[in-house]
């Protein structure tokens, strides 16, 4: 028996804080998803009958701000419902057997225009978009090909028109108790409010709009398909079913926004080491040179101090005797032969400072000659500890032979024969 095809819209609404969730999944802006069978390739074939001008937060802010809605009366904690989503769908295989993506496109396309009047006004809705690239597994592996599954995605706010009255102990008679001003306000439980109904049984509006919806689409001229039943456990199962499934789409990309901070964090925290690592690489670098310009300043105040004096002495020549004698002063003798002396005295400093430098040159010599046998004798030492008895055969079998000529001492066969001729 064929199973019947039947008609589904359901709604949900969503705090503020939400707004970047609904738009990553409608708008296909995330890498990954929850639902496997999202084919990101054909999104391209997803049609938007209505998008907003930049995100959907930056979209409602502005209606406030021009006035278009109303948030007056919603709790500040961000626990206010300020935004809801539609979404109408029929099973799989209803679109399949009627002509797949381009009846599915205007099939929405005519739910959209029930969307436009269940929402009070197009300037309400943020995003309407059908997607198109959601593989229908089940469908895809009893049909032996890839079946897509059709639906639409409504994003609007829910606004009513509240009246707001001035209030009856106002100093202007006139204006107690009447009519201030009539607001759009945001409110979803306004919105959708549940009543009672003639058999004093509570309904729910979302059970009116899916009459609204299974009927407008009849007078459309799509009749081939069903209500789901009002009250049936199957129309119970499929919203739920749609609501796991969004709480756990949901779940799954605030998941994946947590782990991609927390992979920012790390990369942050891994520039922050690699900050902290070249600054203390170049503090050292700025010590070193810091040191080495102490250094360099002590060496040119020496060196101005030694040309200071040097001009010094070159002045005191220039003044002469009419002999043409050097005439000196008291003071500037005094400054001469300190020099002298001085000079005098560091002398034979340095001739014996220069003749110890050469001694230790030759001791430096003597102690590299000894360390040469030293480590003759180390590695001796260290081939007796590894090979004891090898080493003494092989000591053993020196002594046996005669001694060898040292390199001098060798005088080539043709040579030495040469000589013997010769002689």
């Amino acid at each position: 028996m064929a199973k019947t095809d039947r008609s589904v819209v359901r709604n949900a609404a969503y705090k503020k804080g939400e707004f970047s969730i609904r738009e990553r999944h409608n708008e296909r802006q995330n890498e990954r998803y929850f639902n496997g069978d999202i084919i990101l390739d054909r999104a391209p074939l997803n049609v938007h009958f209505k998008s907003c001008d930049g995100t959907y937060e930056e979209a409602f802010n502005r209606m406030v701000e021009d006035g278009t809605i109303s948030i007056k009366g919603l709790k500040k904690d961000g626990s206010a419902k300020v935004f809801d989503e539609l979404v109408f769908d029929v099973n799989t295989a209803y679109f399949d057997r009627n002509g797949g993506y381009e009846y599915a496109k205007s099939f929405f396309e005519e739910a959209y225009r029930l969307a436009v009047e269940e929402v009070g006004g197009e300037e309400y809705i943020l995003s309407a978009v059908m997607h198109a690239d959601e593989r229908n597994k089940a469908e895809s592996e009893r049909m032996g090909r890839d079946v897509f599954h059709y639906h639409l995605h409504v994003v609007y706010v829910p606004v009513v028109q509240k009246e707001v009255y001035f209030q009856k102990n106002n100093k202007d008679p006139e204006k107690a108790g009447k009519l201030k001003e009539v607001i759009t306000q945001v409110s979803h439980s306004k919105k959708w409010p549940r009543f009672r109904g003639e058999d004093g049984k509570w309904i729910n509006s979302y059970s009116l709009l899916q009459d609204r919806y299974h009927d407008h689409m009849r007078a459309a001229g799509y009749t081939d398909f069903e209500r789901g039943e009002r009250g049936s456990t199957a129309e119970h199962l499929s919203v739920l079913e749609y609501k796991t499934k969004q709480e756990a789409e949901r779940a799954a990309e605030i998941t994946a926004e947590v782990e991609g901070k927390q992979e920012t964090a790390a990369a942050l925290d891994g520039e922050i080491r690699h900050k902290e690592q070249t600054a203390a690489v170049l503090d050292q670098k700025t010590e070193k040179k810091k040191k080495q310009l102490d250094g360099l300043e002590k060496k040119t105040a020496l060196a101005r101090k030694h040309s200071d004096v040097f001009a010094d002495i070159d002045r005191m020549g220039e003044k002469k005797t009419l002999r043409g004698d050097v005439a000196l002063s008291p003071a500037d003798w005094k400054t001469v032969s300190g020099l002298a002396k001085e000079g005098q005295k560091y002398r034979g400093l340095i001739q014996r400072l220069t003749d110890k430098v050469k001694t230790l040159e030759a001791q430096v010599a003597q102690f590299k000659k000894e360390r040469l046998g030293l480590s003759d004798s180390l590695k001796f030492y260290q081939a007796l500890q590894r090979a004891p008895r090898r080493l003494m055969e092989v000591i053993a079998d020196i002594m046996k032979k005669p001694p060898e000529k040292q390199a001098h001492e060798r005088v080539p066969e043709r040579k030495r024969s040469n000589e013997m001729e010769r002689g």
